[in-house]
């Protein structure tokens, strides 16, 4: 069975999707999620589905090699970035190459980048006058946004859309694809 591990830093929903996806299927599970703020409602939704859950800080992740053996641990076969907003380090990136992704809220690689992430990406969308916005998961490397894509999904702008309405929209594609995407990354790679 695969062994997934989540990043996030926010309320968590993509990660809860992920483990009601996988969890006690026997294709994939969720063993913990890392978690970079203490109050994150993502915390609580993967406690109260019985997920492991670590938290960590800034000199942990940057300036040791703590999270990196926490990780380590579980042996992951692939960690999601749901959420999870700080640059990975290239020694982080490194001891788990290949099999980092990220969900990231445009159709790369448009608005993408340092800043680029929540109600920011929807409202640059807006301003550019944009016809059609939508998700991209990618493999992560050193640079914000810049790995590889592995899926892509996108809608049409509704006339007189706004932020609140694209993110909803948003949260739907996320909540079908991710699934999806861990699922054919996760099946390309030897058990």
């Amino acid at each position: 069975m695969y062994t997934i591990i989540i990043f996030a830093s926010g309320s968590g929903s993509n990660a809860l999707n992920l483990i009601q996806h996988f969890n006690g299927k026997g294709f994939a599970e969720v063993k913990a999620v890392f978690c970079n703020k203490k109050q994150a409602g993502v915390i609580e939704k993967a406690q109260r589905e019985n997920v492991e859950t670590v938290v960590f800080d800034k000199h942990a992740y940057y300036e040791t090699d703590e999270v990196i053996q926490k990780v380590s641990k579980y042996q992951p076969d692939i960690i999601v970035l749901a959420g999870f907003l700080w640059l990975v380090p290239a020694d982080f990136i490194e001891a788990f190459d290949g099999r980092i992704i990220n969900l990231h809220p445009s159709l790369l690689p448009k608005y993408g980048g340092k800043g680029m992430y929540g109600h920011h990406v929807h409202e640059a969308v807006l301003a550019a006058g944009e016809s059609k916005t939508g998700i991209s998961i990618h493999l992560v490397n050193s640079e914000f946004d810049k790995g590889e894509v592995i899926y892509q999904d996108s809608f049409e702008i509704p006339k007189g859309a706004d932020v609140p309405q694209i993110e909803a929209m948003i949260h739907q594609l996320e909540h079908k694809g991710l699934p999806i995407a861990v699922e054919q990354f996760l099946s390309k790679r030897k058990i």
